[in-house]
C-alpha cells in the first residue's frame, strides 16, 4: 500500500508535489494552532496565585469587572486591598466579600482617580506598606457616556479619559512594583480593550481606544523588562462584558457576566503577555481578523453612529 502511494507520488509533476507539501504544512500548522487553543482555554490549569503573595490590590472594585475580580480573588484565598472613589460602595463590597469569605482581610483605600491622583497614590503606598501584594489588577477606567466625534469631546471628559485610564494605571503600577521587585515575584494584570487591539479602529470612541492602546504597549514593555525579576505582566483584552460602562445589562454566550469573565481571567494570570481570557471572545477575535479592515471600519462606524444617535436622543429628553 505504501509502495503504491509512493509510486503514484513519484509519477506526479514537481509543481503538484510542491503544492501538496505546502498544503500539508498549512494543515499541520492549523492543527497545532487548534490544539494549542483547546489546551490554553480548557485544559491548562490556572496558577496558584497565592504563590505571588498573600494580598491582591484591585482598582475599580465596586462595579463591573473589578468587582468580579475582587470576589474571585477572595474565593482563591487572597486578602484584598480595594481602591475606589466611593467609600459607601467600597464598604458594601467589602462587607459582601467578608460575608461570603469570612477569613479574608480587606483594606479599603478611597482614591478619586480623576481628582488629586498624587495624594491618592500616596494613600495606596501607605496602605500596602509592610504587606506582600502579589497580584495587582489595574481595572479602573472610564469611557464615553456614549459615542461621539472627537470634536464633541469636552475638556472634562478628555482630561478624565487620559488621567484615569493612562495616568492612574501607570502610577498605581509604579507604587506597587517596588515591593514585587524586592520579593522577586508578582503578577500585574492591566485591563485593556478590544477597541484598541481586536478591531482596526473604534470611531467615535477615539480617545478611549487610544488610552487602551497605551495600556497594551505599556504592559508588553513591562513584561519584557521584569520577566527575569519573577514578575508576570499581562494585558487582558476583553470584548463586550455585561457592565454599566458597556451599557449591557444581560449576559449571553458572547457577552459574559462580570463574574463569568473574572473566573476565566484568573486562569490566565501569569501566562501570555496579552490574552483574551473568555474563550468565545477569541472566536470573535479570529472572525474579525479574517475580514478586510475596511469592512470592519465601516461596520464599526455605522454601529457607533447608532449609539451616538440614541445617546443624543436621551440627552434631549433630559433637557425637555
Amino acid at each position: 500500500m505504501e509502495a503504491c502511494v509512493y509510486e503514484q507520488l513519484k509519477s506526479q509533476p514537481p509543481w503538484l508535489l510542491v503544492l501538496l507539501s505546502l498544503g500539508f504544512l498549512k494543515l499541520l500548522a492549523l492543527s497545532v494552532t487548534l490544539l494549542k487553543w483547546v489546551h490554553v482555554n480548557f485544559l491548562r490549569p490556572g496558577k496558584n496565585l497565592k504563590k505571588y503573595g498573600s494580598w491582591a490590590l484591585v482598582t475599580g472594585p465596586t462595579d463591573g469587572i473589578g468587582k468580579g475580580f475582587a470576589f474571585q480573588l477572595a474565593r482563591k484565598g487572597l486578602n484584598l486591598v480595594l481602591v475606589g472613589r466611593n467609600p459607601e460602595k467600597l464598604k458594601d463590597v467589602s462587607d459582601s466579600i467578608k460575608g461570603k469569605y469570612g477569613k479574608i482581610e480587606i483594606k479599603s483605600v478611597v482614591v478619586d482617580f480623576s481628582g488629586d491622583l498624587d495624594d491618592g497614590v500616596r494613600r495606596i503606598r501607605e496602605a500596602i506598606e509592610g504587606i506582600d501584594v502579589g497580584v495587582l489588577i489595574n481595572n479602573v477606567g472610564v469611557s464615553y457616556p456614549y459615542a461621539r466625534f472627537f470634536h464633541e469631546v469636552d475638556d472634562k471628559l478628555l482630561a478624565d479619559l487620559i488621567k484615569v485610564n493612562v495616568e492612574g494605571t501607570t502610577k498605581v503600577t509604579q507604587a506597587v512594583l517596588p515591593g514585587m521587585i524586592q520579593r522577586k515575584k508578582g503578577a500585574i494584570v492591566n485591563i485593556g480593550s478590544g477597541a484598541a487591539i481586536v478591531i482596526p479602529s473604534d470611531p467615535l470612541y477615539s480617545v478611549y481606544a487610544a488610552t487602551k492602546a497605551y495600556i497594551d504597549q505599556f504592559s508588553r514593555c513591562l513584561y519584557v523588562e521584569y520577566k527575569k525579576s519573577g514578575i508576570d505582566v499581562q494585558c487582558q483584552v476583553p470584548l463586550y462584558v455585561a457592565t454599566k460602562m458597556a451599557s449591557i445589562r444581560r449576559s449571553s454566550f458572547f457577552v459574559p457576566s462580570t463574574d463569568g469573565y473574572a473566573r476565566a481571567a484568573l486562569r490566565w494570570i501569569g501566562y501570555e503577555p496579552r490574552c483574551t481570557p473568555y474563550w468565545p471572545h477569541s472566536l470573535l477575535w479570529s472572525l474579525l481578523y479574517s475580514l478586510p479592515e475596511s469592512a470592519v471600519d465601516a461596520w464599526r462606524l455605522k454601529f457607533c453612529l447608532g449609539i451616538r444617535k440614541r445617546g443624543q436622543l436621551k440627552d434631549s429628553r433630559k433637557t425637555d
